[in-house]
């Protein structure tokens, strides 16, 4: 009987994978989970084919045990209709919160009242002008003295470098100088190890495990210390210690150094103290949040830019082109971020990369009441309309 019972399993699954109409199986009890264990390591082009392959929107189902459904939706009025028609009925949610609780009180893990105040206090900052004056100094500086002599030193050796890398260490001590008024050095020939920096990786790689692994086997590597889960306690004790060790630096000299961009985001959100009810660790959980987007978006961004000027050599000459045309004779280090502006095939071609490779490729949202996305309506209206079509012939 136990036999009989196997070849039928085995059979079922053989005729479920042969009769599949996209590159994923919805297994029986264990889900989509064994496909996309299988191509974790390509997630984005893994996604995105399936994505097309199913008219822009396609439901995730995890193990029968686990609450890992999920509505994947790339439709353009879909995204509307989420981020800006109905966006207050698409919240984070609880459950993000608790996927991302590393991120604490930041504005990316906020909600509602939280959210605005973020927002609002944040946005005021950056769009003041001594916020510009501050982030061309500190970047034209980080370019100079960082960033150029690595790549000279890497150029002038013919040595083989990890380029993503050099981004990621690039931005971070940049976020660092401009958010913490300091500069941990990790940019330099001999590219030292700075824990910090580092550990944002470990901590990336692990929340998005938290998207595919049930819950069960999250709280066995928590209990016993060990996988992802472990990688993460460390980076998040990592992250306080290095932002904490920054506060109290500021604080001793906080009567010497009145200004700054830490300055300003300490005032601006004076009396928040979020649901911890701790006023540092408010401060902490902000400052996480924006060296999390000042390190990884930018980086990315340069990466997938360069990763696509080496696939097209002729969008890369016309880029040089442009640059001379516009420099007329001058050194290119001259040029201001007011001409960098005025570049416009280069314009183009970043936001071209941005287009194929979008830093942040994945928004999480929960759902506060019942609604029908706008491409499934339609779905539903032309089935609607083939059914009395097939109809009326009878």
């Amino acid at each position: 009987m136990l036999l009989i019972l196997i070849v039928l399993f085995v059979s079922a699954v053989v005729f479920l994978h042969r009769r599949r109409r996209l590159p994923v199986t919805n297994w029986p009890l264990i889900g989509m989970t064994p496909d996309i264990l299988l191509n974790i390591h390509s997630i984005h082009d893994y996604a995105t084919h399936i994505l097309k392959l199913s008219d822009g929107t396609f439901m995730i189902k995890g193990p029968w045990f686990a609450n890992l459904d999920m509505l994947v939706t790339s439709d353009p009025a879909n995204i509307h209709h989420m981020l800006s028609k109905n966006f207050h009925n698409y919240p984070k949610g609880p459950e993000f919160r608790k996927m991302f609780d590393l991120l604490g009180d930041g504005i990316f893990n906020s909600d509602h009242e939280l959210w605005e105040i973020h927002r609002k206090t944040t946005m005021s900052l950056l769009k003041h002008p001594e916020f510009q004056t501050l982030l061309e100094t500190n970047i034209k500086n980080k370019v100079e003295k960082g960033l150029l002599p690595l790549l000279n030193f890497v150029s002038s050796h013919h040595q083989e470098t990890d380029l993503q890398e050099i981004f990621q260490r690039f931005t971070f001590d940049a976020i660092c100088v401009l958010l913490l008024d300091y500069d941990p050095g990790s940019l330099c020939i001999d590219l030292p190890p700075v824990p910090c920096e580092k550990t944002f990786t470990d901590a990336e790689e692990a929340l998005l495990w938290r998207h595919i692994l049930p819950e069960e086997v999250l709280k066995l590597q928590r209990r016993f210390g060990i996988g992802k889960e472990k990688k993460l306690s460390d980076a998040w004790k990592v992250f306080d210690e290095f932002i904490y060790r920054c506060l109290d630096l500021k604080d001793e000299n906080k009567e010497e150094d009145k200004s700054g961009l830490l300055t300003s985001l300490i005032r601006g959100f004076d009396g928040q103290r979020g649901t911890s009810g701790d006023s540092r660790k408010f401060i902490k959980d902000t400052i996480l949040n924006l060296m999390i987007a000042g390190r990884d978006t930018t980086s990315t961004a340069l990466s997938w830019f360069f990763y696509l000027l080496a696939q097209n050599p002729i969008v890369e000459k016309n880029i040089r082109d442009e640059i001379k045309k516009h420099l007329g004779g001058r050194k290119w280090e001259s040029l201001s971020v007011k001409e960098l502006g005025e570049l416009v095939y280069l314009h183009g071609g970043i936001c071209e990369a941005l287009r194929l490779y979008p830093s942040v490729a994945f928004e999480h949202k929960s759902l506060s009441t019942a609604d029908v996305l706008l491409d499934i309506k339609n779905r539903i209206l032309r089935t609607s309309q083939s059914y009395n079509m097939q109809r009326s012939k009878y």
